[in-house]
């Protein structure tokens, strides 16, 4: 990796976490324990459209990493669910813009993503404890993960169309 993808990566990542943090101090008027809009994913999409899936994999890598060390959960359960809904959050929104961009746009990547990582959260968190009784969370989750996921969208949207940067 050259000196310029890393200056690149680390600006990223710090816009992420800086994010990330931010959304934890928010209060999100949700039905369901644990929801959040995902902002820090605003940062993942842009990584994802310009740099690619390479390098998208290390900044989610890195915000989960810092956020979970700064937040005190680094290797615990949370971590894992948020491990694991990052990665297959990253995975899910590479393939959708690589095999069914032109139907979805940067908001139905960002939906597919948003999706993604609710499901995902959810199966980790039913392997976690051993129960799949933690799966009626499932519906709920990705009811409010569409709404999350076009709100991101929405917003990678504008801010690229504005500064040119996905063209």
């Amino acid at each position: 990796m050259n000196t310029k993808k890393v200056a690149q990566i680390g600006m990223l990542s710090s816009a992420a976490l800086i994010l990330h943090l931010v959304e934890t101090w928010l209060p999100v008027p949700a039905p369901v324990p644990g929801i959040k809009l995902g902002l820090a994913n605003c940062v993942s999409l842009v990584t994802l459209a310009v740099l690619g899936i390479r390098y998208a994999f290390y900044l989610t890598v890195i915000r989960i990493l810092l956020g979970a060390l700064i937040g005190g959960i680094l290797f615990g359960p949370a971590f894992v669910m948020s491990a694991a809904g990052g990665s297959g959050s990253i995975l899910a929104m590479w393939y959708a813009s690589q095999h069914w961009k032109p139907p979805f746009s940067v908001i139905g990547v960002s939906i597919i993503g948003a999706v993604a990582h609710s499901v995902i959260q959810v199966a980790a968190a039913a392997w976690l404890v051993s129960s799949e009784s933690l799966l009626w969370y499932v519906p709920y989750v990705v009811l409010l993960a569409i709404p999350a996921g076009a709100v991101t969208g929405l917003t990678v949207g504008y801010f690229t169309d504005r500064l040119s940067i996905c063209r």
